[in-house]
């Protein structure tokens, strides 16, 4: 009998569409160190789906099809997902990552929640949170850096 997950694979996963899946999945390689697991030619050569690993974790993507319930960012005018990915060294991995052309959206910063954190956009217009755990804060810790950075950006913005 199967296993209800199959080897491989995890309980959750993020499943893309996205505008030249092709180029999506060379970008990818080039950003994150993706490592290409399978990839299905669709009608006129697009791309059906893909799997691509990224550290531990599994990334799906196809290329947009009128059928499909998933949507590119082009064609939502933004996007309604950030994917949060850990490593070893967030300054790394941003750098990488827009050394292989994503947009930042925030540098790196030590973050009151234990958590060095970066923002980037890629070319296809998702966006990728890039964190490295630096600390662990207890809750009561944490919620008193909470309302101060709260306070802090009350107090930027008056």
């Amino acid at each position: 009998m199967p296993q209800p997950v199959p080897e491989g694979y995890s309980t959750l996963m993020p499943y893309l569409a996205v505008e030249d899946a092709s180029a999506a999945i060379d970008f990818y390689q080039r950003a994150f160190g993706a490592k290409e697991r399978a990839r299905m030619a669709g009608p006129g050569g697009a791309i059906m789906h893909a799997e691509l690993e990224i550290g531990d974790s599994v990334l799906m993507l196809s290329d947009p099809f009128p059928q499909a319930s998933t949507k590119t960012p082009k064609e939502l005018g933004g996007t309604s997902v950030n994917i949060m990915t850990y490593a070893e060294d967030t300054d790394r991995a941003y750098k990488q990552a827009i050394d292989a052309g994503a947009t930042s959206l925030m540098e790196p910063d030590d973050m009151f929640w234990g958590d060095r954190f970066s923002l980037v956009k890629d070319p296809f217009g998702h966006t990728w949170t890039i964190a490295t755990h630096i600390e662990d804060v207890s809750p009561e810790e944490m919620q008193k850096r909470s309302e101060e950075w709260a306070a802090q950006m009350a107090g930027a913005q008056a």
